[in-house]
């Protein structure tokens, strides 16, 4: 059942508080970890949630998950969504990783045009 405006209010201020809480839990843990964001079309939440793990540069993103620091980013998501009480069948599936010189480079810095391509099942 989709959810009214009102609970999409509520869970939109619920995921901003927990996502938050492991966006400043990484950058501790994390080189050249910027920052993190999160979609959804509440139309089909949350199926359609999306969370993006941003880093500053392309090079340290790749040096993070070489390092096998992307199952901690899902684990700190994982928390998130549990604080949330938002359930997912593949979490893995909806999370991405990404970086700032990225979006430059092929999105212009354009951020909301780069999260589009972003949906549970697309490559």
């Amino acid at each position: 059942m989709p959810l009214n405006k009102r609970q999409q209010a509520a869970m939109e201020r619920l995921l901003a508080v927990t996502l938050t809480e492991a966006c400043e839990s990484a950058k501790a843990q994390i080189e050249g970890f910027a920052w993190l964001t999160h979609e959804a079309d509440y139309a089909a939440f949350p199926a359609s949630l999306v969370v993006v793990w941003v880093f500053d540069t392309q090079a340290h993103k790749e040096r993070a998950l070489a390092a096998g620091q992307g199952p901690l980013m899902i684990e700190l998501t994982a928390r998130a969504l549990n604080e949330a009480q938002v359930c997912l069948d593949s979490l893995a599936a909806h999370v991405f990783f990404d970086s700032e010189e990225q979006c430059r480079r092929v999105n212009a810095g354009d951020w909301a045009q780069r999260l589009k391509r972003l949906r549970p099942g697309r490559g």
